[in-house]
């Protein structure tokens, strides 16, 4: 479950703007999570509670915001949406995609006392 390794890394993070911005709790992490990313949404949401039971998350709101995947299309030069890596473009047809964003994981915001 790659869920729990992604989490640890999160708090990594939420703990060291912790020590750097001075903050002792968060309420709220707002993370943008990739159509194109093979995230479990319900395996991290699971893993995150576990892995900030002990730290400044403890207990914050896991806000998760599902960010659509483009692919630029090499056949007629436009950046497009896509469900899957395997798609072709919707505009031509062609296969020859590539993907330019939707594949990652962002925190985008944490609300802190």
């Amino acid at each position: 479950m790659h869920e729990m390794s992604l989490c640890e890394s999160i708090v990594q993070i939420i703990e060291e703007q912790a020590r750097t911005a001075h903050f002792d709790a968060v309420r709220r992490v707002v993370l943008d999570i990739g159509a194109l990313s093979a995230v479990d949404v319900a395996a991290l949401r699971f893993c995150f509670d576990v892995v900030a039971a002990q730290g400044v998350a403890r207990g914050a709101t896991l806000d998760i915001r599902t960010i659509p995947a483009t692919a630029w299309c090499m056949a007629c030069a436009e950046v497009v949406d896509i469900n899957r890596r395997d798609d072709v473009c919707p505009r031509c047809g062609s296969h020859q995609l590539v993907v330019e964003g939707g594949d990652d994981m962002r925190i985008k915001e944490l609300e802190v006392d």
